[in-house]
This record gives structure tokens, C-alpha cells and sequence, in this order.
């Protein structure tokens, strides 16, 4: 019997901050898959490799982690105040959705560098050697994104020695700014409060923060949970009973934040929220045996995605901990030691990472006007992807 040809997609391979995905131009999309809807999902899945029971993603371009199952769309900005336009799709590795709910803030670093190489800048805008400031408009949240990319010769700067742990190799260093990160409709604390007790069943009552900001998170205490905060990914991702508790944390507290009605919800909004432990400041080793001192940081943070310990830390969590530690009484802040602070350095699986943020309580309401940190990003491959054609 015959069988429909593959078909070629221009794309390229990218990695953003401690992430990895595949990056395209909307208009280089088959026309089918141009517009949201089951034809752009079946494709992407298609593109990394899902859904697939193995939890492998040999037949595409994903890793199997939550840091490299991901997709980008850009395209030249439709407002006059920004550049590009940035859409965010996270793949699930073994189910057969692409969850659009949320951003991905390591690969926002990657955005820029791409959208000056393929012509979705203003040439005008870029300097021969300097730094320009790309303009993004984030699509999933309806939020600005300000990234400082380096030119050297009129092209993107990506080699140099700026060093980001959870990433082996140095690079150019990528300044992103997230502008008013809070989610949504800018309830910063969807329930009000900046500490909760949340009744999680089978696990018991917990103080929870529970902040949008860069992405809906869930914030608890590791010592509640019989944690110190200082673990690395063995030590959950292999415990499937740590892994349900986590779980259940994450519906009840999507509840509680309004994203989803029913706990039975959870399951088809894998990308948000994100759920993550804090404690006080320790001394460990990271992932790759590098020594982390407690002097070093102001707290240890560990943060799961698409149901496993992140690896280093997702970028839109480090927006939330920067906007939670900026606010006193969240429990971000007082693992932090209290107080009023700009900014954090903590501590995660792979290393340490230091963010910023100012808070302000204007008419009763926190606002934060922007976090920032630093990030690198860097052009893997570029070319084609293939695809059958009847995959869509």
C-alpha cells in the first residue's frame, strides 16, 4: 500500500538558557498548521516525538525531560511597541497534547538571537557591534519580554564566557528582563493571601504561597514535606510515591489559584502550575559535584516540571522566586531570612542562580514592575525538519 512522503519544514535547533527546542517561523509552517488548532498540536507532536509510551522520543527532536521537549513559533510583532511575537509550546513526552498555558523563560534568552537572524528585526535597529534591545510580546501570558543581545560585525555575539550552571559550555551573555510578570489579569496572589494553608489529601494541611508571576506557582516548605531542599533529581524522579505527592500537590493548588475547576483538570495542564520546595540556606554538592555554600546563597529552591525535578531551575519559576522573595511574608522570603530585598541568589540542583525584582504595594495590590536575570542562548542546527506528511 502506498505511503504519504515526509515533508520538509524549515527550523532550527536551539538552546535558551538551561532548555532546549525547536524554533520556527509561522509563515514556514504548512498552512494547515498556521492557525492554532489540532493540526498545529499534531504536528509539533509529531516534530519532538510524542506521544510516546516509551518516554524516549527516539522518532523526533525532543529528550524526554521537560527541558527539551519544546516548541517556538515567532513571528514579526503585530504591535508597533515590540518585535516579535513569541509563541510557546510545551510537548508532553507521553501523552498526545501540547500544553500552551504557560511561558518558558529559558528559552524567552533564545528569542532575541533568532528573531535578529531570521529578519524579524528592524535592520535599522541593529548596530554593526553593540548591544540591541529586542522587543518580545509573549504570546501564552500577554506579557512584554526586553532581551539585550550582543552584535559583533552586524551578527548575534553567541560565544563568550559567561557561565550559567545547569549549561557546560560559557557563552554570550543574554540580559532578559520580564516586564510586569504577573499571570493572568495581574492578581500576582490569586487568592489574596500571601501565605495559604492548602488541604492536600493523603499529605496533609501546608503553608503554600501560591504567586503568578512569570509562571503559576506553588510555593511549600521542604522541611513540611520531610525535605531539606537541598535534593538533586535522583532522589525524587526516582520515587514514584514522591512523585504522586507532588502531583497531588500541584492539582490542589491549581485549584486553589483558579486555573482549573476540578482536580481531574490537573492531568491535561502539565506545564502550570509549578510546584516547588524552599528552605534556608545549605551547603551541598550539585549535580555536577560542584561544592554550593550556604554563604554563597540566600536560600535553596527545588522546582518540578511536567511531573520531575528540574534539573537547574525553569526560568519563569526564577521570575516567580524573584517577585516571592521581593515580598515579605511569602514563604520565599522568609527562607530567604526575611526582609525587604531587590534580589536573590539561590541555590538549585545545578548550581546557583541570582535574580531580581522590586515589589510595591500600590492601593492594596503587590505589583512588580519587572525581574531580571541573566541567561545565554546559542544556535544548535539550522535547516529542515521532516515530518510525514499525512502526520497533520
Amino acid at each position: 500500500m502506498p505511503y504519504a512522503p515526509q515533508i520538509k519544514i524549515p527550523a532550527t535547533y536551539m538552546r535558551g538558557g538551561t532548555s532546549k527546542g525547536v524554533f520556527f517561523k509561522l509563515n514556514d509552517l504548512p498552512e494547515a498548521a498556521q492557525q492554532p488548532g489540532v493540526a498545529r498540536d499534531q504536528l509539533l507532536l509529531r516534530v519532538i516525538g510524542s506521544p510516546d509510551p516509551y518516554e524516549k522520543q527516539i522518532d523526533g527532536m525532543g529528550a524526554a525531560t521537560s527541558s527539551t521537549s519544546k516548541t517556538v513559533i515567532l513571528s514579526k510583532s503585530e504591535s508597533a511597541d515590540h518585535d516579535v511575537d513569541y509563541l510557546f509550546g510545551q510537548v508532553s513526552i507521553d501523552k498526545p497534547f501540547v500544553d500552551w498555558s504557560g511561558n518558558c523563560g529559558n528559552l524567552s534568552a533564545a528569542v532575541g538571537p533568532f528573531a535578529i537572524a531570521n529578519g524579524l528585526v528592524d535592520p535599522a535597529r541593529i548596530p554593526e557591534n553593540g548591544v540591541v534591545e529586542v522587543r518580545i510580546w509573549q504570546v501564552n501570558i500577554q506579557k512584554t519580554i526586553v532581551s539585550r543581545v550582543p552584535i559583533v560585525n552586524g551578527d548575534v555575539q553567541e560565544t563568550g564566557d559567561f557561565e550559567l550552571d545547569g549549561v557546560t559550555f560559557p557563552a554570550a551573555e543574554i540580559p532578559v528582563a520580564f516586564m510586569d510578570p504577573a499571570d493572568g489579569e495581574g492578581a500576582i496572589f490569586p487568592t489574596g493571601n500571601l501565605m495559604d494553608q492548602l488541604e492536600v489529601p493523603g499529605v496533609g494541611t501546608l503553608k503554600a504561597t501560591m504567586i503568578n508571576a512569570g509562571i503559576p506557582t506553588v510555593f511549600i516548605n521542604a522541611a513540611d514535606i520531610g525535605y531539606t531542599g537541598c535534593e538533586l533529581q535522583d532522589a525524587i524522579n526516582g520515587d514514584s510515591k514522591a512523585l504522586a505527592m507532588f502531583e497531588t500537590i500541584r492539582a490542589h493548588g491549581a485549584v486553589r489559584m483558579g486555573l482549573i475547576s476540578d482536580i481531574s483538570e490537573a492531568a491535561n495542564r502539565q506545564h502550570t502550575p509549578k510546584v516547588a520546595f524552599v528552605g534556608p540556606p545549605a551547603d551541598y554538592l550539585s549535580s555536577s559535584g560542584k561544592s554550593v555554600k550556604a554563604a554563597d546563597i540566600d536560600l535553596v529552591v527545588r522546582a518540578l516540571s511536567m511531573g520531575k525535578l528540574h534539573h537547574a531551575m525553569m526560568g519563569t519559576a526564577a521570575v516567580a522566586i524573584a517577585a516571592a522573595a521581593a515580598i515579605e511574608g511569602t514563604l520565599v522570603n522568609l527562607a530567604a531570612g526575611g526582609g525587604k530585598r531587590n534580589a536573590v541568589t539561590f541555590g538549585h540542583p545545578s548550581g546557583s542562580l541570582r535574580v531580581g525584582a522590586e515589589a510595591n504595594l500600590i492601593e492594596g495590590r503587590w505589583h512588580i514592575e519587572q525581574a531580571v536575570m541573566s541567561r545565554s542562548a546559542r544556535v544548535l542546527m539550522e535547516g529542515f525538519v521532516r515530518v510525514p506528511s499525512d502526520s497533520f
